[in-house]
């Protein structure tokens, strides 16, 4: 029988050992750099529960870090994503710690660059290489990536949603769910909503457009990375 490492694919769609902590790690990793860009030369990972415990056994390090590179759970350059970031001048770095009441597959992702933070984004595994994000920058959301998503950050004014709901209806595009969270009444707000098609790039610059609108990034998934 020939042996196999734990990176050895377990089928057409992922590189093993696990679903839940590598094909689901990297699809996280991958999500955070969309939201965040690809505009940074540090990421800190802080691991929650199993991931803190298992991740260099089961190569969630190694999926993390494909993930903000912008590789699929697939990709068999997966191994050696690590060598992949050195190469590329991208620090990394996993600090195990407790993020509280968590799904125990959790990871904290912070972006940097040249020392400044630019975004933390949190998001979980669930089982079946399924994964959420549930924490953009401190704002709560709920999206799985399975689905194109809008995410914005704009004041709390009467309206808001209204006039970005029409410049999707105007571009065809049919809303599947929509979330909208603020920090306190009038202040700063988030909103993610998941379309039943891709949102292009001239609807996100009308979005951008609106006065309220602080930052606006849509999330297209089916695009590959070269």
């Amino acid at each position: 029988m020939d042996n196999y490492s734990v990176f050895d694919i377990l089928g057409p769609i992922m590189i093993g050992p696990s679903s839940s902590h590598t094909a689901g790690a990297a699809k996280i990793g991958k999500l955070a750099r969309k939201i965040s860009g690809n505009d940074f030369d540090s990421v800190l990972f802080y691991l929650h529960g199993s991931f803190a415990k298992t991740y260099k056994g089961h190569g969630t390090d190694r999926a993390l870090v494909a993930g903000i590179l912008g590789m699929e759970p697939y990709d068999e350059r997966l191994r050696g994503s690590l060598k992949i970031a050195n190469k590329k001048g991208i620090k990394v770095k996993f600090v195990e710690t407790d993020l509280g009441y968590r799904h125990p597959n959790t990871v904290k992702i912070v972006f940097y660059k040249k020392g400044k933070k630019q975004d933390e984004i949190i998001g979980s595994s669930i089982g079946g290489g399924n994964v959420i994000i549930t924490n953009i920058n401190g704002y709560k959301v709920e999206f799985t990536g399975d689905y194109p998503t809008l995410i914005t950050r704009q004041y709390d004014r009467p309206g808001i949603i209204s006039k970005v709901t029409a410049i999707f209806a105007t571009n065809n595009i049919n809303i599947g769910k929509m979330k909208v969270n603020r920090k306190g009444k009038g202040q700063e707000a988030s909103m993610v909503i998941e379309t039943d098609s891709e949102i292009p790039n001239e609807a996100i610059k009308k979005i951008l457009q609106i006065n309220e609108i602080i930052s606006a990034r849509a999330i297209n998934l089916r695009k590959k990375e070269v």
